[in-house]
């Protein structure tokens, strides 16, 4: 045992030694040699962990993205050549699976591309008639859909990923993906010219046909065999009752995968630390937090939040940094017609009875305060059965928000 540990961690020291090198300016073909010698016995999880321990090791994640689709040149023929007999097909898994679906739909993508995408850019390049333009472009819009795909995994699959402390492969996966799409919305650019350079075009869609097909390579080799071996089934049925909400890229329907759940199962990881937490959680249609964070983050928002109970009485306001009206807390309990100026008691009623009512869910109202342009919006508050709960009042400085202009983007 202890020399098949010590063979794995010398193959591991090995393997981040080329991706060191190729980091450092070497070509592939001068470390094909020195890789193809490592490969006896390779799995796809080991390149994984390679490149996580590369990341802990303070190889920025951006560093192996730009390095990803060398590791696919050089990684490609000898995984594939190991994994031809025991890969993992789709009839391997029960329909509705999310690594079913996942491979459900790169199928119809690779499909896509050949049959369409591909055939349809050379007639247009050759013939530049419009009705050529017309079945590309409709084709492109059908690629765009891989959005879905990309978003389920991210979403879904790498956040269990996480909690197995795998998130370098997650994260330089994720930086490709959001290529791939820049790819896409770069066809749209060129594709939107009055005059279309079709030298350009032509180029746009191979480069972002031939990202497609790498990374569907990387998906199936590299990242479904590596969720595979981690995750339970527990998560496995989170993830596929969480897919419908995101949709899918191409297909008209997925079948609902329902897995017999055996009693002695080991319960999921995120069960498992709710109950290391104790019962200091309050639980949420998706996820919990504590008292302490709850409050914190209402606090935090940019707004001021004042509920008032089906009693009409009040129960509940946020304590901001910036508040807009002043809410002392011997509010707490009072009517909320003895909260406002005579004179406005009636409409504030009127307000809540018609929410209370169903007759309105909510109604807006905005008003300059010096220097600020306040929205007040009150929103009738019900629980899934449709039962009244209470009225929540929210009311914000719009004025900074109306002066946005242009873009500002997370990269920026």
């Amino acid at each position: 045992m202890s020399e098949f540990i010590n063979n794995r961690e010398y193959r591991q020291q090995e393997l981040k030694k080329i991706i060191q090198k190729l980091h450092e300016g070497a070509t592939v073909e001068a470390v094909k040699q020195e890789f193809e010698a490592l490969t006896q016995g390779i799995s796809a999880v080991e390149i994984t962990e390679m490149e996580q321990a590369l990341v802990n090791e303070g190889l920025p994640v951006e560093e192996i993205q730009r390095l990803c689709d060398v590791h696919a040149s050089v990684f490609k023929g000898s995984i594939e050549e190991i994994h031809q007999n025991d890969g993992f097909i789709i009839s391997d898994f029960d329909d509705g699976h999310p690594i079913h679906t996942f491979k459900k739909e790169n199928r119809v993508l690779e499909n896509l591309i050949e049959e369409q995408v591909l055939p349809y850019l050379a007639r247009y390049t050759e013939t530049k008639a419009e009705q050529h333009e017309e079945l590309l472009r409709g084709a492109i819009d059908k690629l765009k859909t891989i959005d879905k795909h990309y978003t389920r995994k991210e979403q879904l699959l790498f956040p269990y990923l996480e909690k197995y402390d795998i998130t370098a492969p997650a994260q330089v996966m994720w930086g490709v993906d959001d290529e791939i799409r820049d790819y896409i919305k770069n066809v749209y650019t060129l594709m939107d010219h009055d005059l279309i350079d079709l030298q350009k075009l032509n180029q746009a869609v191979r480069e972002a046909v031939h990202h497609i097909q790498e990374m569907i390579f990387k998906e199936e080799e590299i990242l479904l065999p590596m969720a595979l071996e981690k995750l339970q089934i527990e998560e496995w049925k989170a993830i596929e009752e969480s897919s419908s909400e995101i949709g899918y890229t191409l297909l008209g329907s997925v079948k609902r995968w329902n897995p017999k759940m055996n009693a002695d199962l080991d319960i999921s990881s995120q069960l498992a630390e709710r109950q290391e937490q104790g019962n200091n959680q309050v639980e949420f249609d998706a996820g919990s937090m504590t008292p302490e964070e709850i409050n914190s983050i209402l606090n935090t928002l940019p707004l001021d939040m004042t509920f008032v109970g089906a009693d009409n009485k009040v129960k509940y306001f946020t304590q901001g940094k910036e508040r807009i009206f002043d809410r002392p807390k011997t509010i707490i309990g009072r009517e909320v017609k003895h909260c406002h100026p005579p004179k406005s008691v009636h409409v504030v009623e009127q307000i809540v009875e018609q929410l209370r009512s169903g007759q309105k869910d909510h109604e807006d109202f905005w008003i300059k305060m010096g220097s600020m342009y306040v929205l007040i919006r009150y929103y009738a508050v019900r629980n899934k059965e449709g039962e009244f709960l209470g009225t929540l009042e929210i009311t914000q400085d719009i004025k900074p928000i109306q002066e946005i202009e242009g873009e500002k983007r997370l990269m920026s």
